[in-house]
């Protein structure tokens, strides 16, 4: 049996998706997080609300935030985290990916 790979929400940005669901009117935060071609290092992260699962779906539950993946993007994103801050510079989420090799400047995208 091969074991789901792990993908970490943490508190700050859980609490912060659990307040976007609600905003959206959404009973729970389920993200779906996938890896596509794109960006300037040629992957990038594509993360957005979901309402149902797929057939082949894994499902990650951390911190009350229900983790979609499918398999190909898991082998990217096995053992990252995803955080959000707020500060002077501006807000949002990032993803802590140990499997990336390198980002591009402006990080919106990684290599692997």
């Amino acid at each position: 049996m091969q074991a789901k790979p792990t993908f970490e929400v943490t508190g700050p940005a859980a609490a912060k998706l659990k307040e976007l669901a609600e905003k959206q009117g959404l009973d729970a935060p389920r993200i779906r997080v996938k890896v596509v071609s794109g960006g300037c290092s040629g992957m990038a992260y594509n993360v957005d609300f979901a309402e149902g699962t797929e057939e082949k779906d894994i499902v990650w539950e951390t911190r009350g935030v229900e983790v979609l993946l499918d398999p190909m993007s898991a082998l990217y994103v096995m053992n990252s985290k995803m955080e959000y801050s707020e500060g002077l510079m501006g807000s949002g989420f990032k993803i802590k990916n140990p499997n990336a090799q390198g980002t591009c400047a402006c990080g919106e995208s990684f290599y692997v």
